[in-house]
């Protein structure tokens, strides 16, 4: 073969797009439909032939449900959503439901979906702005240069600007550039299943409420059952001290019904056990989220222990930071150094999310020592007063984390007069104008002051504010940060309202 014919042979072979994000997951997909609300082609590769059908991650928090809300996702969610009664979170499995109405939130409440319908969800959007999906695919070279990354996956050979992991706890990503993953090796594991029960014991919960109700230990077994509707159940149990090395091990029928027989009584008999998996309670998260022109988000960039339902919610929240910066960048709306704030501002929310399942699993323990019964008490004590109780509230929720930008709370979340949801659906900044401090020709929106905030926001498209003024407003500042940048994007979001 000549070598003119085999460049042409290479290059027919060869897939250009300006963004490959690897795994189709909740990150993976909801950064997808961020980077394509922002132009950017986009291309998703996962490894695996079909989406799963198992319920896991199935709780969507008080922020992420802001987050989608912002995007006009979270109708769709709810209309999936199981059954379940309005009842705040939990920390460690403490008899106590955290309260997230002092975060004024609309969304005090987590939200059950299955964590396939959040995918399906996800994924109708992302092909719908243009995405490509490619399953079966999974990615099995990196390489980076000056002008990007080369990618192959499925056999294909693909070029684009930036590559984004999003590819799980295992990433293959992360492996193939010899990332390391420093943190805490898991001490055990427990299974995780979707049931259906053909009779079931007076023990078995009747709705899916607070979790510490759903949640029993017999003679070192343990179970959480959460109804999922009709006879079908999401199970999640184990036996204290195995050991981490088990997870490998294929789960059989017998040893869930065994779980079940002993913990909720010979009356509760599993007619089926599908979807079946294993997992773990390592803790551990890269040293830097982005490599090169390589990014890491969700699990590939951080993994804990499963307390309190958080971590599909910190993944799609990265997913909701990194996007818009990235289409930013690429767009020549922003300068480079936007993408550095990333890193600084998702790492040390990976890091506070690490630290509190950590402390959780000190609580949780299912036949913890007399010392720790006794911490547990003060603990659930201290759970019941009002402050603390919202800090615990605000840590599992996401609702507390406002970066290092005025405004504090996520600006987006909040009940403002006259301020439609659906003004950032573009995923373009929101000017507001709650004084009528602004000149006409900034195009803010006006709204209803409201007391103790600000008379003037810029609220960036993941709901926080990039900039605030009171009366006297330094213009300067607006136009010549990052955000203001995009202001000659208000037309698109003028519109969208």
């Amino acid at each position: 073969m000549s070598e003119t014919s085999e460049t042409s042979e290479t290059s027919a072979m060869t897939e250009v797009a300006e963004v490959i994000v690897a795994g189709a997951g909740p990150t993976g997909l909801a950064l997808a439909c961020e980077l394509a609300l922002g132009g950017v082609e986009t291309l998703v590769v996962e490894r695996l032939p079909r989406r799963i059908e198992q319920t896991k991650g199935g709780v969507l928090q008080p922020r992420t449900q802001e987050l989608l809300e912002l995007r006009g996702l979270l109708e769709p969610m709810r209309a999936r959503a199981m059954p379940r009664e309005p009842v705040g979170g939990n920390f460690a499995l403490l008899p106590v439901p955290l309260d997230c109405t002092a975060w004024d939130t609309a969304h005090p409440y987590p939200l059950a979906v299955a964590q396939g319908e959040i995918e399906e969800v996800l994924e109708e959007r992302a092909v719908a702005l243009g995405v490509r999906v490619r399953r079966d695919c999974p990615v099995t070279e990196v390489e980076q240069s000056d002008g990007g990354v080369v990618v192959t996956a499925g056999g294909r050979r693909i070029e684009a600007r930036h590559l984004v992991a999003c590819d799980g706890g295992h990433s293959t990503v992360r492996k193939l550039l010899g990332v390391p993953f420093p943190g805490r090796p898991g001490t055990h594991t427990a299974v995780l299943a979707d049931v259906r029960l053909s009779s079931v014991s007076g023990l078995v919960p009747k709705s899916l409420g607070e979790v510490s109700t759903l949640t029993r230990e017999v003679d070192g077994r343990w179970v959480m059952l959460a109804p999922a509707g009709g006879d079908r159940y999401r199970f999640t149990g184990g036996v204290t001290g195995k050991e981490a090395a088990d997870r490998d091990r294929p789960v059989t029928f017998e040893e869930v019904a065994e779980l079940l027989r002993v913990v909720y009584g010979e009356e509760t008999v599993p007619a089926a056990v599908e979807n079946a998996s294993r997992f773990g309670d390592a803790t551990r998260q890269v040293d830097d989220y982005r490599v090169g022109d390589v990014f890491f988000a969700g699990d590939a960039a951080h993994i804990h222990p499963p307390f309190g339902g958080q971590g599909l919610n910190l993944g799609v929240q990265d997913a909701f930071n990194l996007g818009w910066k990235l289409a930013a960048v690429l767009r020549d709306r922003a300068p480079a150094d936007l993408l550095d704030t990333y890193h600084a501002e998702r790492h040390p929310v990976g890091a506070a999310v690490l630290r509190n399942t950590q402390a959780q699993r000190v609580f949780a323990v299912p036949r913890p020592a007399a010392d720790i019964v006794e911490l547990r008490t003060i603990f659930t004590e201290l759970m019941r007063l009002p402050e603390a109780n919202r800090h615990l509230a605000g840590l599992v929720s996401g609702l507390s984390y406002a970066y290092d930008l005025p405004g504090g709370r996520p600006w987006a979340g909040r009940r403002v007069a006259g301020v439609d949801p659906a003004l950032f659906r573009s995923g373009r900044p929101v000017l507001l104008d709650l004084a009528g401090i602004l000149p006409p020709e900034l195009g803010a929106v006006r709204a209803e002051p409201v007391d103790g905030l600000p008379g003037a926001v810029l609220v960036r498209p993941d709901g926080y504010a990039a900039w605030a003024a009171d009366t006297e407003p330094d213009l300067d500042a607006l136009t010549g940060g990052p955000c203001g940048s995009l202001l000659g994007q208000r037309e698109s979001v003028t519109a969208a309202a």
